[in-house]
């Protein structure tokens, strides 16, 4: 039977537990190089079921912060370097006003709110006319994301407003995720979240991810788009449900 060594389990995770994480940012890597977005949507619904809430969102935010820097320095070449400055300042300012809050919600109200703004994402329509409000998107996306992790939908129709060739939108995105969830992580260490126990973990999980954007660059020109697009959305969909359910459930009881 498989043993890992025990300073990669944070305290109460299981070899399972650990090995499904593992398999997930596999996935989800691969999932972003395909489409450019959605793998950190999937990663953050499966975490929520299996890291503790008040984990959840630092240590998913030092991951993506790898998963996204891989990419945006394979792309290097492709960065739209005027869309960073002012959204960098809009991330600080952000973060800043949503990290005085995030640290003191509630464990359910954290899986209420990542499972809703997990099916918004698949559903709903963020705004398109975003092309001149760069401190703004990154004001709001870098507030929501001290709550529910993945906003990258939400950057991504900023980034598409820029209308960039295909290579430079994938690079640029990267870049603008990077600086958002490096922002975030700053944030979270200055408010006093101790991300020691977590690192081996995290840095698990950053390998597996990147093995997973090598695996993907060989194989998903070969996938079905809409066919796998569709049973992604119905994925994250149930993920979030069960979310939904399991923090109702905590806020009734609690109640």
């Amino acid at each position: 039977m498989l043993s890992l060594p025990q300073y990669l389990l944070p305290e109460g995770m299981t070899e399972m537990v650990f090995l499904l994480l593992m398999a997930t940012s596999f996935a989800g890597s691969l999932i972003t190089v395909a489409f450019g977005i959605g793998g950190g949507g999937v990663l953050l619904a499966v975490m929520a079921t299996l890291v503790p809430p008040a984990a959840l969102i630092p240590t998913h935010g030092v991951i993506q912060i790898g998963s996204n820097l891989g990419r945006a320095l394979v792309t290097f070449r492709h960065i739209f370097w005027p869309a960073l400055p002012a959204f960098a300042i809009g991330s600080v300012i952000g973060a800043g006003l949503g990290g005085a809050v995030a640290i003191n919600l509630p464990p359910e109200w954290v899986q209420i709110g990542v499972g809703s703004f997990v099916i918004w994402s698949v559903l709903g329509k963020p705004p398109r006319d975003v092309r001149d409000w760069p401190v703004l998107v990154g004001a709001v996306s870098s507030f929501l994301t001290m709550f529910f992790g993945a906003t990258g939908l939400f950057v991504a129709i900023f980034t598409k407003s820029q209308r960039l060739p295909r290579h430079d939108h994938v690079a640029t995105h990267a870049a603008l995720m990077t600086v958002q969830h490096g922002i975030k992580t700053l944030a979270f260490g200055l408010l006093g979240f101790a991300f020691a126990e977590w690192w081996p973990f995290i840095g698990a999980m950053i390998a597996a991810g990147f093995c997973g954007t090598l695996v993907g660059k060989t194989l998903l020109n070969r996938l079905d788009d809409r066919r796998f697009r569709l049973a992604l959305d119905a994925v994250l969909i149930l993920l979030s449900l069960r979310l939904i359910w399991g923090g109702l459930r905590q806020l009734f009881a609690s109640g």
